[in-house]
């Protein structure tokens, strides 16, 4: 059985208008994208390499530039928060490891401050969370002779 090809090649023009129309409004959605709120606090770790990891289970408290202290995604004080950290050791067979996720430009008291808090808890480790530094080109090649 035959059936009818009504199909023929498009031989033309391309019009450039539809083209430029979408990327007109990909390029205002990403210069827009940038002024949306976030919620949360904006913690700008350090950046770092080579530092020692854990196999331990993790319990992980944010500390930002104000020393406001977070825990489990909410704002919380250090005697609620040693409170929290002592229900925590409790709940859990294994030893725990503190994982503290502090600004750049936070306190060093509060630091240690909250290191030693932990270790009232129950808590005897902690690590300082970092970013991986962005990737290095001269690292991968040979050393220059």
């Amino acid at each position: 059985m035959k059936f009818p090809r009504n199909a023929k090649p498009f031989r033309g023009q391309l019009d450039a208008a539809p083209f430029a129309g979408v990327f007109f409004c990909l390029v205002l959605f990403l210069l827009l994208g940038g002024l949306l709120y976030t919620p949360g606090v904006r913690i700008q770790l350090p950046e770092s390499t080579g530092l020692p990891g854990t196999d331990r289970p993790t319990v992980a408290v944010a500390l930002d530039a104000r020393g406001q202290l977070y825990f489990e995604n909410q704002i919380t004080s250090r005697d609620a928060l040693k409170a929290r950290l002592e229900a925590v050791v409790k709940r859990s067979p294994d030893p725990l490891t503190l994982l503290v996720e502090a600004d750049r430009a936070a306190n060093y008291d509060a630091l240690m401050g909250l290191t030693l808090l932990a270790r009232s808890a129950g808590i005897q480790e902690a690590l300082l969370a970092t970013l991986p530094r962005p990737f290095d080109a001269r690292r991968g090649a040979p050393p220059p002779r």
